[in-house]
């Protein structure tokens, strides 16, 4: 079945039988013969071949490098020499050197890890070079939207940005994998700078097309114009598809981030400026049965020393080798045209009022544009995402607490019998799911529970939650102890959940609403419905000034599975909507909960100026002894992504304010800010009433 989106008038396809398993033609053929194959993608038409050291002299001899070195001569008293040197050592550091023998190298090497990690990788190949008869009509009903073209034919038009999401290191390896399987022209790759340090690998990646980039560089100025060029001179040039993480990093959460908009603003500049006709954007989601780091990425939030990247690091390891992972998804969305979308949003007249070669500060209407685009290709990554039972199993297994799924379990019947009613629930309110048809239910469900055995095992019809380290425990361990083996299996069971929240955000914050609020009147439900969007949106990513249509959104789809009755001033909730409401309510708790612990510490525990790393640490002790004590029974709040999150979100709400001067994250709290901000949270007072900073929107 082919389900649309059709926001904004974008189309996600999602045709369950277009999918394609890469890894079947590679188990029965030879990895060497498919290394070494005949390589011959379509070449970009839109200027000449450009080759790496052409590439790298144009960015050298750039007249906007020559501008900043001189600028930044003048405010370092360095000469023009030395702050070229320092050029040429950045973009040595920085470039990528694209060799088709290390193509092939990967090639052969990543089938062999590929096999034996996944039982299938599925790749649409509708995204990649077909155009379906959905997609046609949809071009005649909205002809100003180019709905005919893939992948294969928009990298030989325009220069082509690659915007896949970021769940797990085997990301930054898949997507070339897959363009060299099928002839297109493998990417570029914007990497981080730690892969470059790793012995072998990281040369070895750097041929195969990443280039690196450091981090915290927005106070370097000539790091910044070296990287901005460089980035910008791919584009122009159509050197190869530019492929980068919107989020920035690796999300340990496996939820969606707040997108960067750094990156999105250099690639755009060149549409901009006029120097392209066009550039084509291609959301890319990639979903996982299992994904490798799950332990780790869990064992991260909890505060443990995060292990120095290592993609070979990884995959050497004999337990990640010895484990199945399931499954991979790759889901290529339609070629998306930035003139097209920018149309009416943008004047670039604004542009030729100075030099392009010189530097130029964004409008606000461009950055507004970048912010928008941003937000809209995550939106669209989380549309394109295919959806695991095990998904939905999580979410109803972390409604039980964490210490008595451990203890006490499920019984598999109820947890089966509520899965199906999810299913249900989640297919109403639009969601694409991989839920195979030619198996029964049941043995879906047991499959699903027995390739997350490291998670949860069923023994005598029940469900149960492993603590981490459970099997090899030979000794007593203290309360402490066992509360983060607890925890740790918590958290990775939160991380499946999350892959599927985008589908239940907006109807869980207009439950919320309902539950909190106490009202029917859609003017209240809706401003509640807005604080709750600025709040959290560091935890769910909101398309820019679209609150009041993602109310209606909510609205529209409680209506459909008949939980409210919407009226033109009213929004009520039927008797037979009482279990969706429930459902939703409990989804969006850990959340609540966690924030409101975190109010609750700045208020009664804090000191009026604190530092980022103490308080972190300090709010983590405290929140252990609570759930100790049985007073405090959301796991998560021990995460350090939801901690540093309620800073974001109260520094958005003017109640916590960073202090500028400060080497060491230094932050002054306004307490009485802090108890508004939670008395509205838990409904005692309007959301009008709350003073926001300025730029609480997006």
């Amino acid at each position: 079945m082919t389900n649309t989106y059709r926001n904004f008038g974008i189309v996600v396809q999602h045709n369950e039988e277009d999918f394609v398993d890469i890894l079947e033609e590679r188990r029965l053929s030879s990895d060497l013969g498919f290394a070494f194959r005949t390589f011959s993608p379509q070449p970009y038409k839109g200027g000449p071949p450009c080759t790496g050291v052409e590439l790298h002299r144009a960015v050298m001899d750039s007249q906007y490098l020559r501008y900043v070195t001189k600028e930044v001569a003048a405010e370092t008293g360095s000469s023009e020499q030395e702050v070229r040197e320092e050029v040429c050592g950045i973009l040595k550091e920085m470039s990528q050197n694209l060799q088709l023998p290390f193509i092939r190298l990967m090639g052969y090497i990543f089938t062999k890890v590929f096999k034996r990690l996944f039982s299938a990788i599925f790749v649409n190949m509708e995204g990649l070079s077909a155009v379906s008869s959905v997609q046609r009509r949809l071009s005649e009903q909205l002809p100003s939207i180019q709905h005919g073209k893939n992948l294969q034919q928009a990298a030989q038009e325009h220069p082509v940005i690659l915007m896949p999401n970021h769940r797990s290191y085997v990301d930054f390896l898949v997507i070339s994998y897959i363009l060299f399987s099928y002839d297109i022209p493998v990417p570029v790759i914007a990497a981080g700078i730690r892969l470059a340090g790793v012995k072998i690998i990281g040369e070895i990646l750097r041929r195969s097309g990443a280039f690196y980039i450091r981090r915290a560089i927005r106070s370097d100025k000539l790091y910044w114009a070296v990287l901005s060029e460089y980035v910008q001179t791919i584009v122009r040039k159509g050197f190869a598809p530019l492929e980068f993480y919107i989020e920035g990093y690796r999300s340990r959460t496996l939820k969606s981030l707040p997108p960067k908009l750094g990156m999105m603003q250099m690639v755009l500049e060149p549409f901009f400026k006029s120097e392209v006709y066009d550039i084509t954007l291609l959301p890319i989601s990639i979903s996982y049965d299992r994904v490798l780091e799950e332990s780790l990425l869990a064992q991260e939030l909890l505060g443990f020393p995060k292990p120095r990247e290592s993609i070979m690091g990884l995959l050497k390891a004999s337990r990640v080798l010895q484990e199945s992972y399931g499954s991979m998804h790759v889901n290529f969305g339609r070629p998306l045209s930035v003139r097209q979308l920018c149309e009416g949003k943008i004047n670039r007249c604004y542009y030729n009022l100075t030099p392009r070669d010189l530097p130029q500060k964004p409008s606000p209407e461009a950055q507004a544009c970048v912010s928008w685009l941003a937000h809209l290709m995550v939106r669209l990554q989380e549309d394109g995402s295919l959806i695991r039972p095990w998904s939905l199993m999580s979410c109803l297994l972390l409604q039980v607490p964490a210490s008595v799924l451990a203890e006490e379990g499920l019984p598999w019947q109820q947890l089966t019998d509520k899965t199906l009613w999810l299913r249900k629930l989640a297919l109403d309110f639009g969601a694409h799911l991989n839920w195979p048809e030619h198996i029964s239910d049941l043995d879906v469900m047991s499959s699903t529970v027995a390739l997350h055995r490291t998670v949860v095992h069923r023994k005598a019809g029940r469900v149960y939650l492993v603590r981490e380290g459970e099997p090899e425990r030979r000794r007593p361990v203290s309360p402490e102890e066992g509360l983060m083996r607890t925890a740790t299996a918590a958290l990775m069971l939160a991380s499946y959940r999350n892959q599927c929240l985008h589908v239940f955000t907006r109807p869980a914050m207009l439950a919320a609403a309902v539950s909190v609020t106490r009202s029917t009147q859609r003017d209240e439900l809706l401003a509640y419905f807005c604080f709750l969007q600025d709040v959290f949106s560091n935890e769910f990513v909101f398309i820019p000034g679209r609150c009041s249509q993602d109310f209606e959104e909510a609205c529209s789809l409680l209506k459909k599975c008949g939980a409210v009755h919407v009226s033109q001033h009213d929004v009520t909730f039927s008797e037979s909507g009482l279990e969706v409401l429930s459902f939703l309510q409990e989804l969006l708790k850990p959340f609540i909960d966690s924030y409101l612990l975190m109010f609750r510490y700045l208020c009664e525990e804090a000191d009026h100026i604190f530092i980022e790393k103490q308080f972190l640490q300090a709010v983590r002790t405290w929140a252990t002894s609570l759930i100790l004590s049985g007073e405090l029974h959301t796991y998560e709040a021990l995460s350090s992504n939801i901690q540093k999150n309620v800073l974001s979100a109260l520094q958005r709400l003017g109640a916590v304010m960073r202090m500028k001067t400060s080497e060491n994250n230094e932050y002054k709290v306004n307490k009485a800010a802090v108890r508004r901000a939670a008395d509205t949270l838990l409904g005692k007072m309007r959301p009008q009433s709350l003073q926001a900073a300025p730029d609480a929107r997006l």
